[in-house]
């Protein structure tokens, strides 16, 4: 943490500076005056991306157990199945009437039903925004840039996200896997609420990109996608090889399906290097590091990392299609970290590094403007 940071929101230097044992189970939403529940839910998984793609009534007992629980930060997409991800929620939250229990985030940016890549413009924006109310059947809480168009100028993007935050369509905006220099130049225009992007014990590039300075110094909520390492930091980790991974889960896959996402002829290459070749190898012996922590205190790997993750003073959203696993995740709320455990777990963090680039050539160049 830099000395030069003026923190407008109060709380990241609180619970970066604690010496006490610290055990997260609510999060201020940035320097809006609310606080969420964490960590939160990633309903991605339940129609998109990693083989499983439920059918409403598969999907609803995981999402009831959601309700039971308090788990009620939710994140979707238009991206996800092309709006079948949002239609999902919509259409539990609607028939179980928990709209009041809820705070749901989606995105735009990806062109999904005109065969096209990463747009940015006040039309799409504008256009996808009365869709994903369609679907939802609500205006969501929160509503994203889900990549950042460098041929949309932000002139033209972040007005036209502030004008549906005026008009009520949604309560907050964001950007997702932005640039530093971009979301300072966002925040300049109109006030950002939140960035979601990857963040860890496996990946923590945003804390040396200046991402997270700049979050912590402007009082922006950070909502970490990807907080298990897309599956690595789980005790059950049963793939032995990457061939074990459905077909169509996009970690064995070079693409996405055109049926799911309409431009992924676009996105070429393997989506997840860390789970090819070698690297796949090289990575399982990390969590054995991780593990030896979770074995001390008495817990499982997933909860160490979502805890970890939630020490930082970010909103992680896991997901999973299975009530015995959301549990386990909400469990990490109760997960208590001291200075020596946080200290083991960043030298952990900091010292195995691993193997493989985030994404593909071509689809790292959707992320980081």
């Amino acid at each position: 943490m830099s000395a030069k940071i003026e923190f407008k929101h109060q709380f990241y230097f609180e619970i970066l500076t604690r010496k006490t044992p610290i055990m997260v189970q609510t999060l201020p939403f940035g320097s809006s005056g609310i606080e969420v529940n964490t960590p939160g839910f990633g309903a991605m998984g339940l129609s998109f991306g990693l083989g499983t793609n439920l059918t409403p009534e598969q999907a609803e007992p995981v999402l009831l157990k959601a309700i039971d629980l308090g788990c009620t930060f939710w994140d979707t997409a238009v991206v996800y199945a092309a709006g079948i991800n949002e239609q999902l929620l919509g259409d539990f939250i609607r028939k179980h009437n928990v709209r009041d229990k809820v705070f749901i985030a989606s995105k735009c940016g990806f062109a999904v039903f005109e065969k096209a890549g990463v747009t940015n413009s006040a039309v799409h924006i504008k256009k996808y925004i009365d869709g994903t109310i369609e679907r939802l059947g609500f205006t969501p809480d929160l509503y994203y840039l889900h990549r950042i168009d460098p041929n949309t100028p932000l002139k033209e993007s972040i007005p036209a996200l502030d004008e549906i935050r005026k008009a009520g369509k949604t309560r907050f905006i964001g950007l997702s896997e932005c640039s530093a220099k971009t979301l300072r130049k966002a925040n300049e225009i109109a006030k950002i609420d939140a960035v979601q992007a990857e963040y860890s014990a496996f990946e923590t590039v945003h804390e040396t990109d200046g991402l997270i300075e700049a979050i912590r110094e402007l009082g922006i909520a950070y909502v970490a996608y990807s907080p298990l390492g897309h599956g690595w930091l789980v005790d059950e980790f049963n793939f032995k090889t990457p061939d074990d991974f459905a077909p169509d889960d996009f970690r064995r896959t070079c693409k996405f399906k055109p049926s799911l996402f309409r431009s992924a002829s676009k996105l070429t290459g393997h989506l997840a290097p860390k789970f090819q070749g070698e690297n796949f190898y090289k990575n399982r012996a990390i969590v054995d590091e991780i593990k030896k922590l979770a074995d001390k205190k008495g817990c499982s790997i997933t909860q160490v990392a979502l805890a970890w993750v939630a020490a930082q003073g970010f909103i992680a959203i896991p997901g999973t299609t299975k009530p015995h696993r959301l549990e386990e995740n909400w469990a990490s709320r109760n997960v208590e970290l001291n200075e020596e455990e946080k200290a083991e777990m960043r030298q952990i963090v900091d010292s195995a590094k691993p193997h493989g680039n985030r994404y593909s050539e071509a689809n790292q160049k959707l992320v980081g403007h």
